[in-house]
């Protein structure tokens, strides 16, 4: 195909499977009124992953122990590497893309805001990490929990959302790292959640 007819081709496939990406994932109201989203112009931001369940191995210790064994039976110390990998991303990617993507479609800033008096508290449930070996694919899946409350009373929650089935993967299919489609997950997660709080609001 010639290179200069290749590149819009994606970029049109691109914009096709955007909106599809994004009416994915379910959200539910569990308990509360958005109402309480009102008003609010900065979220802090916290996130756990409880009793987290990754792909077809239950628990994620499941899943750690047996990607972990597999990579050093292939090569010594690359399962522990990939571990601390896997650990990392939380904090390095999945979060910075649920806040930046949260923010850019709320227009209110969410993130590392200890001082805030609202707390969006994250936890994710389950995480599929999809894969991509080139002639095949799985795009990543994360469902959460997401409550907001009262910082200096996290106990209180004034409104709690599942959000599920959210997939996640890069649509031009250069996503071999599962890094890459979960953190891409994450970024819809907090940009379907800030669109439906803002529609019902508004």
């Amino acid at each position: 195909m010639n290179k200069y007819l290749k590149a819009p081709k994606l970029l049109l496939l691109a914009i096709m499977l955007a909106p599809q990406l994004l009416m994915a994932q379910k959200i539910k109201v569990v308990s509360g009124d958005v109402a309480a989203f009102k008003n609010i112009d900065t979220f802090n931001t916290v996130f756990t992953y409880n009793n987290l369940k990754v792909g077809k191995e239950g628990d994620e210790k499941n899943y750690i122990d047996r990607k972990k064994a597999d990579y050093n039976k292939k090569e010594a110390g690359k399962g522990d590497a990939w571990e601390k990998a896997w650990k990392e991303d939380r904090s390095s990617r999945y979060e910075p893309k649920f806040n930046e993507l949260f923010s850019k479609t709320s227009e209110h800033a969410a993130g590392d805001f200890k001082t805030a008096r609202y707390t969006l508290l994250v936890n994710t449930t389950f995480i599929e990490p999809g894969f991509n070996v080139g002639i095949h694919r799985e795009r990543a899946r994360v469902d959460t929990e997401i409550t907001l409350v009262e910082t200096a009373n996290p106990t209180k929650e004034l409104v709690k959302f599942t959000v599920d089935d959210t997939p996640g993967g890069d649509v031009f299919g250069f996503d071999y790292d599962s890094g890459v489609r979960i953190s891409e997950a994450y970024a819809l997660t907090g940009k379907a959640l800030a669109k439906y709080i803002s529609k019902k609001i508004n």
